[in-house]
């Protein structure tokens, strides 16, 4: 039960949000060695890395969104058209990204979630190896996170 002194407030506030990061940040960089460690480096803030694959025509054929950050690759999105796929171009994709995340920003492993029906089976091919199985979520699919290291 909450006090009488506080109410709950149920909204959608950008500047509420942007400070509540800022108040979780500093409340985990004084309680963790590791994420103050990060502070001034280059490792301390994401940054967008982005992999396209266009046609002749210049019509998106395939596309990684993800980002790097405390010395991981984050894939987000990974996709291929339907009349490309199986032609390589999605380990293109990842092989690309991962090269930039180890050689230009330092990066030691890299992180994907995926649903059951997506490409559990394509990142384990790649060397990904199955970190957590959340069933049902949403309901009726699985979700898997996969993690590899280099190195």
């Amino acid at each position: 039960m909450v006090s009488r002194m506080f109410r709950l407030v149920t909204e959608v506030d950008k500047e509420r949000r942007n400070l509540l990061r800022t108040r979780l940040r500093e409340t985990n960089t004084a309680a963790s060695s590791v994420l103050r460690s990060l502070r001034g480096t280059p490792h301390e803030r994401e940054f967008p890395l982005h992999v396209w694959v266009l046609d002749d025509a210049g019509a998106l054929a395939g596309g990684l969104v993800g980002h790097t950050w405390a010395t991981w690759l984050h894939v987000t999105y990974l996709w291929v058209d339907g009349r490309h796929r199986g032609s390589g171009l999605g380990s293109a994709l990842l092989d690309e990204a991962e090269h930039t995340a180890r050689t230009e920003r330092g990066c030691a492993a890299a992180r994907v979630e995926t649903w059951d029906f997506q490409a559990p089976d394509f990142y384990a091919k790649r060397g990904y190896d199955v970190m957590s199985v959340i069933p049902d979520y949403p309901p009726g699919i699985t979700e898997y996170t996969l993690v590899k290291r280099w190195g």
